[in-house]
């Protein structure tokens, strides 16, 4: 099988007709972000180094597989920029991390035991929901169409509640990678795929 970065790379690759944008915004998010080694959660799915990125890149070959089949007329470009970037808000800030690593208690360290949880929300981040940091991040760097926009931030489903407000209006790319994410969450990445 393929190794991760080489899926990311070739995903990349995918983004043709806004591709100097989308390689300066790539750019500025893996060198300024902790995108490509951010976990995916702090203590569910891909709670390790660089889950944010498998994660990712678990959405967007998904997102990609379904749209072929349900909407071919969708690109290619849009699906792998929101599978990409639907969770990019995880990576925090450029210099903040939203995700710091636990420490063993000193008697997990005594028992050579990991810490209970292996990760933390940094406390000192500005909160801002996950899709909201994303486009934060994204906006001023990046053309995001109106359909990628409603993705990236109703990309949730039904599992938050702000996200009532879009029911019933979801374009087919949101329902796409709603599916797409609980997919690569809940099969691929626990091994039920």
């Amino acid at each position: 099988m393929t190794g991760l970065k080489e899926r990311y790379e070739a995903l990349k690759e995918k983004v043709t007709e806004r591709r100097a944008e989308f390689a300066a915004l790539m750019a500025f998010i893996e060198n300024e972000t902790s995108y490509l080694t951010a976990p995916a959660s702090t203590r569910f799915h891909l709670c390790r180094e660089s889950g944010l990125l498998e994660h990712s890149v678990n959405v967007a070959e998904t997102l990609l597989k379904i749209k072929d089949k349900l909407a071919p007329d969708i690109s290619d470009e849009s699906c792998v920029i929101v599978g990409l970037l639907h969770d990019l808000g995880k990576a925090g800030m450029p210099g903040k991390p939203q995700y710091l690593k636990n420490e063993p208690t000193p008697k997990q360290k005594a028992y050579g035991f990991p810490a209970s949880k292996p990760y933390r929300f940094n406390q000192d981040l500005l909160y801002l929901s996950v899709p909201v940091r994303s486009l934060y991040l994204v906006a001023g760097r990046f053309p995001l169409t109106e359909e990628e926009v409603q993705a990236i931030v109703y990309h949730d489903g039904q599992y938050v509640e702000d996200n009532r407000s879009v029911a019933t209006h979801e374009e087919r790319l949101t329902l796409l990678l709603q599916y797409a994410d609980s997919w690569s969450g809940f099969v691929v990445e626990t091994g039920r795929a």
